[in-house]
């Protein structure tokens, strides 16, 4: 009876096998699959805090973070205390330009700002990277350069996406300041004036923003877009579906978005 037990009870632990972490009594030791899924949550949670801690959660699609810390952490910037999300899930009538200080946890600045005019009316909808698009393009990009040229003080932006926003430079594709990006246009026609490509904005934000954000800091144009996220080299390896876990504390199920 007790060589019965004893094997038993050899084949039970066997079966268990090794677990790195100490496991109370009473309860279920984690599986592999369940110690993967933790780290990953942990991981994402530390995007979230930083989400938290800017005080962003009635202001900025999480998605578009997220997405924007992807970069962040993966592309080689100069300037790692800055990061700028520009939103244009949004219409053009709602402040859709977010400049954030990562190093002391600021919003610095949140302003209306201009898309491409053949990109659409109200809404940006339709994205490109060629020449003589009048379209904006989507993606990171990293500050460059400031110069004075026809719409005066300009800010540089390099494409960093391969067929997505590569030719910014050569199409001159800059921040700038603009008289068809105010408030008086929106109130008068209903929607921003628009650019040929530009992230335009007003007059008198467009000098403190570009001097914040110069020299080598990320710049991120999200809209959600499937295709982009398929074609993008820096997104695509690490957009995975949310845990069951993470869907429920947002108040979603698994066929949901965030």
């Amino acid at each position: 009876m007790n060589k019965l037990l004893l094997v038993v009870l050899f084949a039970v632990v066997a079966g268990l096998g090794f677990h790195p972490f100490p496991v109370k009594n009473g309860e279920v030791p984690p599986k592999t699959e369940q110690i993967d899924s933790l780290a990953h949550s942990s991981e994402r949670s530390e995007t979230e805090k930083l989400y938290d801690s800017l005080h962003l959660q009635s202001l900025l699609n999480y998605e578009a973070f997220e997405q924007a810390m992807i970069g962040y952490r993966t592309l080689p910037a100069k300037n790692k205390d800055m990061l700028t999300v520009v939103d244009f899930t949004l219409p053009s009538t709602e402040k859709r330009m977010y400049v954030l200080d990562l190093k002391n946890k600021k919003l610095l600045f949140h302003t209306i700002v201009s898309h491409g005019k053949n990109s659409g009316e109200k809404y940006a909808t339709k994205f490109s990277n060629k020449h003589g698009s009048l379209q904006s393009s989507l993606g990171f990009y990293v500050t460059d350069a400031t110069y004075q040229g026809g719409n005066g003080y300009s800010l540089r932006l390099e494409g960093m996406e391969p067929g997505i926003n590569d030719q910014a430079m050569a199409r001159a594709v800059v921040i700038h300041g603009a008289d068809y990006c105010s408030e008086n246009v929106i109130r008068a026609t209903g929607r921003l004036g628009r650019s040929y490509g530009c992230p335009a904005l007003p007059r008198e934000l467009s000098k403190p923003i570009i001097d914040a954000i110069k020299d080598g800091s990320l710049l991120f144009v999200y809209a959600g877009d499937e295709e982009y996220i398929a074609n993008s080299k820096i997104l695509k390896n690490h957009i995975e579906k949310p845990s069951k876990t993470l869907l429920a504390q947002r108040g979603l199920n698994s066929d949901q978005q965030f």
